[in-house]
């Protein structure tokens, strides 16, 4: 393969298409980081040309795509109101559909080591639900805690051993429910009202 392709690989349209392809909750666990990102350069796209983009070792081309992708992500946090805070539209969408299949999942009796381990993580997401958004789904209470610790780690912040295992439990979890969804768009899973 030719180095362009692989330089291609790392441009941050490419990382997301290809999350998307690999993980779900790593797909949206990167796209909530995309929109923090364009907020930290206070939604203008001509910041993040210049202090962002211009410091990757692109071609133009790539830079130019790349311009465009965060272009049309800026478009969409002002046309939403999401400047400030919350998910775009599209990533609120994907998250509904991440969630429809876990309810799917846990009503299902074909599952039942999905059912197991979501019971392993329930009381941790109970824990969660009291101390950030009741309103959230137990889904993004999950990935809302994943995140957080990501930030934790990249700010080099301790982390205790309770948290530590929370973490290593609800990524399990998110991690068999991404495989899942995955196997749903790509063959179908059979549920028992499937005929």
């Amino acid at each position: 393969m030719s180095d362009s392709y692989h330089k291609k690989v790392f441009v941050p349209m490419y990382i997301a298409q290809q999350l998307r392809k690999k993980s779900i909750a790593e797909y949206l666990l990167y796209m909530w980081q995309v929109e923090d990102l364009i907020r930290a350069y206070r939604c203008s796209l001509s910041r993040i040309k210049h202090e962002y983009i211009e410091k990757f070792d692109y071609t133009p081309e790539q830079k130019a795509e790349m311009a465009d992708w965060y272009g049309n992500l800026i478009r969409m946090m002002n046309e939403e109101g999401k400047r400030e805070k919350g998910h775009l539209q599209i990533n609120i969408g994907t998250l509904q559909d991440v969630n429809d299949l876990h309810l799917r999942l846990l009503q299902s009796t074909k599952f039942p080591f999905y059912n197991a381990e979501y019971y392993r993580v329930l009381p941790f997401i109970v824990e969660l639900r009291k101390k950030g958004d009741q309103k959230a789904s137990e889904i993004e209470t999950c990935l809302d805690a994943l995140y957080g610790v990501m930030f934790l780690r990249l700010q080099h912040k301790t982390i205790s051993p309770e948290t530590e295992h929370a973490i290593k439990e609800i990524s399990t979890f998110i991690g068999m429910l991404s495989d899942y969804y995955l196997k749903d768009e790509t063959e179908g899973l059979k549920f028992e009202d499937d005929l």
